[in-house]
């Protein structure tokens, strides 16, 4: 798969294209989302392709799942800042703007209604690639599948339904037989459509796209750019549509992303961009190593309706996120999908444990928004100050592949050990006891002998013995459980890979 995610606030997608539409008369906040019936819910006819852009490759039916696409129609409303906007978040917005739209839902859920758990999270895709990835899906899918969610991902953007930059055409130009009626009007009416996409979930006009299951709680869910968007969704948005019950903002930046849906506007943003503390709802912030330096400048200490993690030794895309994703790009997408912004040889990808402790979130966060108790606040993390034995970051949440750690985990990838520095795939170095290429742990360098270099530790010195190792191994797992940061389910995985391993002696 060769899917490229961007800094949330740096890139967002195409600007929106309403700006000659008939704007709607300014009020105090925006009309009812549900003005006349809301909107309508259409099957799509099966197109040239006969299977939905993004859908899965893999076998969702061994899981007990069914996948599905559905079509909503209606109309939008877009936003304008209503007062002054700073970066506290609690922001006010006014109605601006209508234009009709059609985009499309596509939908997981489980097959047999009675392992539905009630909740469906609902992730706003990213078209940072300029085309439609689900990172967080690949991120949370052990975790979605074993305990009965529902997922749904919604065309909210001009980019996926109209095309971007260059030769990607969007789902119009994909398969004009299938998505060639789709509108969308640009990505000032983006929030809106997000909400109606929520509103169609619970009370659909037409086809039930979760086949009549019975939802208890909506989670909204965005990673890198789609973060971006969901700090703006959460703090202007949400306070009067009122449609989600909770958000997972993983990997977003320091600056929320414009209400107008302008990149220009961009630079009339809060810098920082802070999540309002006055939301009726929890809001759960994720970053990985790779984000923490953008991002950072917009800490804020947790509250009752808000906590942030930050994860040591991951990066804002990963291995894991890469193999899961790879064969489903590859089949929509073919030689269209978006390439790596470093080659893959330049260094191997971080194989860290994002996709753990999104599992650990997104299980805190539903119980959170049902009225449990709020999760386990997680350490700051410093990029700056490292580990000189092993590379490691320090602070953050520490799961057991940074707590007993085997290998370098960093949230940026230095190719070929130039002092260049790209890629959002971050990078492993796994140790072998010397200097080779990707040995950067500190301000040593080993092709300059005029600078401190320490060599990379040994494992069989580490961790004199196997059983050793993994008594190190169980006992970070445990303590990981116990904090709050790691499920049972993935700490028994974690071990049982331990026991299997080489490592130690």
């Amino acid at each position: 798969m060769r899917f490229s995610l961007r800094v949330p606030w740096r890139r967002l997608a195409a600007a929106a294209a309403g700006a000659g539409l008939l704007a709607a008369p300014l009020c105090a906040s925006p009309p009812a989302l549900a003005a006349a019936d809301g909107p309508v819910v259409t099957v799509p006819p099966p197109g040239a392709h006969g299977f939905p852009f993004l859908a899965a490759a893999e076998d969702l039916g061994s899981f007990g799942y069914t996948e599905s696409e559905y079509f909503i129609t209606g109309t939008a409303t877009s936003y304008a800042k209503s007062g002054l906007w700073t970066s506290d978040g609690r922001w006010d917005v006014r109605a601006s703007g209508q234009a009709p739209y059609k985009t499309r839902l596509l939908v997981r859920r489980p097959s047999d209604p009675a392992k539905f758990n009630g909740t469906v999270v609902v992730e706003w895709l990213n078209v940072s690639g300029q085309l439609e990835l689900s990172p967080d899906y690949w991120f949370e899918r052990d975790e979605l599948l074993r305990k009965g969610y529902a997922w749904v991902g919604v065309s909210a953007q001009s980019v996926g339904v109209n095309g971007g930059l260059g030769k990607i055409r969007g789902l119009r130009g994909w398969d004009p037989a299938r998505y060639g009626g789709l509108v969308h009007p640009g990505d000032a009416f983006s929030y809106d459509i997000f909400s109606q996409a929520g509103q169609a979930l619970r009370s659909p006009d037409g086809p039930d796209p979760l086949g009549g299951l019975a939802v208890r709680t909506l989670l909204a869910d965005g990673e890198s750019q789609s973060a971006g968007l969901m700090t703006t969704y959460a703090n202007a948005v949400q306070p009067v549509s009122r449609v989600y019950d909770g958000f997972m903002i993983h990997s977003n930046g320091a600056v929320g992303a414009p209400i107008s849906g302008e990149l220009s506007d961009t630079l009339w943003m809060p810098n920082p961009s802070r999540i309002r503390t006055d939301l009726t709802v929890p809001t759960f912030v994720v970053l990985t190593e790779t984000d923490v330096p953008l991002a950072a400048a917009a800490r804020q200490p947790d509250t009752d309706r808000v906590v942030h993690w930050e994860l040591a030794g991951t990066s804002h895309g990963d291995q894991w996120a890469y193999d899961l994703g790879q064969a489903t790009v590859e089949r929509s997408a073919g030689a269209d999908a978006p390439a790596p912004d470093c080659a893959a040889g330049s260094a191997p990808y971080n194989d860290g444990p994002g996709h753990y402790a999104m599992n650990a979130a997104l299980r805190r966060l539903d119980a959170w928004a049902r009225g449990g108790a709020r999760p386990a606040s997680g350490a700051p993390l410093d990029t700056i100050l490292r580990d000189p034995r092993t590379g490691l970051a320090t602070g953050g949440v520490r799961l057991p592949d940074v707590a007993v750690p085997t290998r370098t985990l960093t949230g940026m990838r230095d190719t070929a050990g130039s002092g260049v520095f790209c890629g959002l795939y971050g990078a492993r170095d796994p140790w072998n006891g010397g200097a080779d290429p990707w040995d950067r742990h500190d301000a040593g360098d080993p092709s300059d002998p005029s600078l401190p270099f320490t060599a990379e530790p040994v494992l069989s010195v580490l961790y004199p013995t196997h059983a050793g190792y993994v008594s190190k191994v169980r006992a970070a797992a445990q303590a990981s459980v116990s904090a709050g940061h790691l499920l049972p389910e993935d700490a028994t995985t974690i071990i049982t890979a331990a026991e299997r391993s080489g490592t130690g002696g």
